[in-house]
């Protein structure tokens, strides 16, 4: 089967010719595939985010203090945390000033070349990480993790990998 999609082409504006352009459906199955991964993605961060909202946390801010828990006490560089946030630095720069202002973290001239800066969690930032810790993975628990058994959770694990971005040393061919 094919799908008929329709793209402008680049001539004058207000007289674009439309260029035709056949591209091929999604089978049955990678249909199935790929609606239950939104679907179910949708509807699990939805009830988690539900559930940190008492917390006065967003899944965004969440997610920083989280990176910010696994790096320790040295903290991470804010370059680094937008990187993993997959953020612009100016977008991640107003998610810092929000927890700065909220006395979560705080930042930090970098030691090892003083241009850059490092973030770390305050003793609040710490205290809420660990109830909202607390909370998503018992929402994580009882959502997805209960339902899976060990060989579906490998199975997973390696389709992330499969599905990551090529990195420094690994080619996009290799696994």
């Amino acid at each position: 089967m094919h799908k008929q999609i329709f793209l402008r082409s680049g001539k004058a504006p207000g007289r674009l010719p439309l260029a035709f352009v056949a591209t091929q459906e999604l089978s049955e199955l990678e249909d199935r595939a790929w609606r239950g991964f939104l679907y179910t993605h949708d509807r699990i961060w939805r009830e988690v985010e539900a559930n940190l909202a008492p917390l006065n946390v967003s899944m965004a801010e969440y997610s920083v203090l989280a990176l910010l828990g696994e790096a320790g006490r040295d903290g991470m560089r804010m370059s680094d945390l937008a990187q993993r946030r997959v953020m612009s630095m100016g977008g991640f720069s107003r998610l810092a000033d929000r927890l700065e202002r909220r006395g979560l973290i705080e930042r930090r001239r970098a030691p090892d070349d003083g241009r850059g800066f490092t973030v770390v969690l305050t003793t609040p930032g710490r205290a809420l990480l660990r109830r909202a810790w607390r909370q998503q993975y018992g929402d994580l628990r009882r959502l997805f993790f209960d339902r899976l058994d060990e060989n579906d959770l490998r199975q997973l694990a390696g389709i992330w990998e499969r599905l990551a971005p090529p990195t420094e040393g690994r080619d996009a061919d290799q696994g």
